[in-house]
């Protein structure tokens, strides 16, 4: 019998077809090149997903539309701009700094995990596609930000960790003065940002903007909303993960 994650992988021509299709009807460019180095990216995580909990999405149009796209959904040239360095905090398979760094490779993007194992997988990925504007960082996000990387991203990212007055305790500290932390979220998005003042102003943030997203072949509800850091966070924070748990910034 099959594992549950034991899925067949489609092929190159098949899955390129699609990308470039529903990039296209997206709105985003996209080359033949970087539709090829995505499903080589695709294909390695559906292998490694056999043995290893990456996603629950295995099919090759939900991973294109999914994981692909919506991480690419965060992608504004205005903010995200070239040669920015990016922390993807909390990264998992990978979304959606991968995703950021194939597509534009002149960013600078640092994934960022407490489990090695996935790390581990993400290197071999970067290694393959010989994306040298990628590496990953092994570690805790209330700890690394009260070290050298603290203040020191152009960008933070975020997808699927936290509800967002938790997530800004994780990623404002990173993000240089001026800089943004992009939150892709999910159907509750509004009620999040709407828990969400006593945080910015707190760790010295404030939303500037909050765009709904509409995916290829989907109807559902999602966000991206980008806070801009507008000073410097105060030392303290974030704080340790019990207090953090127990007592949010609400």
């Amino acid at each position: 019998m099959k594992e549950k994650y034991d899925v067949p992988i489609a092929s190159e021509s098949e899955f390129v077809e699609y990308m470039l299709s529903q990039m296209a009807a997206f709105g985003l460019p996209c080359t033949q090149q970087q539709a090829k180095d995505f499903y080589v990216y695709y294909a390695r995580m559906i292998e490694t997903n056999k043995y290893l909990n990456l996603t629950g999405i295995t099919d090759m149009k939900e991973v294109v539309v999914k994981h692909m796209i919506d991480s690419l959904s965060c992608y504004d040239p205005k903010i995200i701009k070239s040669g920015f360095s990016i922390i993807d905090v909390g990264t998992g398979a990978g979304f959606p700094g991968i995703p950021l760094a194939i597509y534009d490779r002149t960013l600078h993007v640092t994934l960022f995990d407490s489990l090695k194992k996935r790390l581990t997988f993400l290197e071999s990925v970067i290694d393959e596609l010989q994306l040298t504007n990628c590496k990953t960082l092994h570690g805790r996000a209330e700890d690394l930000s009260h070290q050298d990387y603290r203040e020191s991203f152009d960008i933070a990212t975020s997808r699927a960790v936290a509800r967002l007055p938790i997530l800004l305790e994780w990623t404002v500290p990173y993000v240089k003065q001026g800089g943004y932390v992009i939150a892709l979220k999910g159907a509750i998005y509004e009620e999040e940002v709407g828990e969400s003042d006593k945080a910015l102003s707190t760790l010295k943030a404030s939303i500037e903007d909050v765009r709904t997203v509409i995916l290829p072949t989907l109807d559902d509800k999602r966000a991206i909303v980008y806070i801009k850091k507008t000073g410097k966070t105060p030392g303290k924070y974030p704080r340790k993960p019990k207090e953090i748990k127990d007592k949010p910034l609400l």
